[in-house]
Parts: structure tokens; sequence; C-alpha cells
């Protein structure tokens, strides 16, 4: 299916790895030019060259904090007019519920919910008026089954969740769309540290823990980062303009329901 972005510009945050690299490929594949951002320099250089290789499109890499107001600034300078805006960064560390600070909890709602709001509302006005815009904020299965030991994702990615189901009826009439993709287990470093506690307490390798929870889940296996990938380049399309505040759970079927 061709989407329809050839010529359109993205904003991909945290997109040196993972999953944030998996949805700059599928889209840079579309044919869409990027503006890719992480922390990591050498990491983001070496995507960045991944993706010119492989798909011929003109990417920039802005090594920056996107949760700073002056990494956002040098983001949106190299992108001040985006079609696509992919919000994603790094899930808070886990702990336990009692002994969280108020310290951790300001980091967290910077990173997982201040942040992508403020990059909406940076990007949200040029979009209304070229009547094109898509935003898709990567966002955390635990928003609708929590995780007992990441409190601080539930709680801030629970907050971003809120705000858009609101902001997304608001612009939806300008052929603006924004959703989120929430994850449940893909093969990325960001699974592989969750995965040690409980393989140390266990005794047990990383690898050992994820083939277990792959067992668990009723595909047999954890996700491919690509797989995710495609799915926010979908909801990046023309063709996904009818869907609107949506929040799609790609799991794998873990989350056990007969409606959503």
């Amino acid at each position: 299916m061709d989407l329809g972005l050839r010529g359109k510009t993205a904003i991909v945050c945290a997109a040196s790895k993972g999953l944030g690299r998996a949805s700059a490929m599928a889209l840079a594949r579309e044919g869409v030019a990027l503006v890719i951002n992480a922390r990591g320099k050498d990491a983001l250089a070496a995507t960045a060259d991944d993706i010119r290789a492989a798909t011929g499109v003109d990417v920039q890499a802005i090594a920056a904090d996107i949760t700073t107001a002056s990494g956002r600034a040098a983001v949106l300078e190299a992108a001040p007019a985006p079609d696509i805006l992919i919000n994603n960064a790094g899930g808070p560390p886990a702990g336990n519920f009692a002994t969280l600070t108020p310290e951790q909890w300001h980091a967290a709602l910077e990173a997982n919910m201040l942040t992508p709001i403020a990059l909406i509302q940076a990007v949200i006005a040029g979009m209304r008026a070229r009547r094109f815009g898509r935003i898709v904020n990567i966002t955390s299965a635990s928003v609708k089954s929590p995780i007992p030991t990441l409190g601080l994702s539930n709680g801030a990615r629970a907050g971003l969740t809120g705000f858009v189901a609101g902001v997304a009826r608001e612009v939806a009439r300008d052929n603006v769309t924004i959703n989120n993709l929430l994850p449940g287990p893909f093969l990325t470093d960001r699974l592989r540290d969750n995965m040690r506690a409980a393989a140390a307490s266990a005794k047990r390798s990383v690898d050992e823990e994820i083939a277990l929870r792959a067992k668990a889940n009723p595909t047999g296996r954890v996700g491919d980062p690509a797989e995710f990938g495609a799915a926010c380049a979908f909801l990046c399309g023309v063709q996904a303009g009818f869907i609107v505040g949506q929040n799609l759970l790609i799991d794998g079927g873990a989350f056990n329901a007969t409606l959503g």
C-alpha cells in the first residue's frame, strides 16, 4: 500500500534505537524526509547513515535532550513545519511505588507527558493551517494494563493519554490526527533492561527471561520492532485520516479482553 507520504517531513524522537528507529525507518521507506533525535550522538549518527543507505531520503540527526527546552528548539529549528510528529522517549525506571520521590515523578512527567505536549503545541497550528498532520505518541501497554513496578510510566503516560483524548477531537476537522501506539513486549534494549531484575531474582539469564515472556504471549514470541514501525507509518498515512484519538495496543494479544 502506498501511504501517500512521499515528500512529507517527519520529526521522530528517541529514534537512534528500538521502536523510534523502527518507526523512522518505516516512514523513510515511504519517502518521508526525517529529522531524528536522540541524546547519544554516535548511535544517532549511525542510525541516520543506515536510513539514508536503505532509503535514500534526507535525514537530519539532531543530538539533543528532547526533554529540555533547548533540545526541543534545536529539533524544531531543523523541522519548523513538520507534517508528522512521532513523540517518543525512554521510559522512566522501575521502582516500588512506596519509595518514588518527587524528583523521580518530575522527571517522568517531563519526559513522558510534558515534552510530548510541548511538541504538539509547537507544531499543531501549522499542521492545521496546511490541512494535514499526523501525530503519533509512543506510550506503553501499561496505559491499558498497569505494570506494578512501572508506576512512573503508568502515571505519566496515562496523563498524556488523557490530554490527547480531548485535543484529538478538536483538530480532526483540519485533517490532523493524533493517536497513541501502546507497545507490549518488543525485542529492544528497553525490554532487556526491564527483564534484568526478574532474571537475576530467578537466577536466569536475560535471554532466558525473555524466552519465558515470549512463551506466555498468545503469539509465542515477542514483537519485532519492524512490525511496530509499520503500524506507526500506517497511522501517518493519508488513508488513516478517520482514525482519531485512538489507543492502539500492539502486544500480541497479551491484554485479555473482549473489547479493548
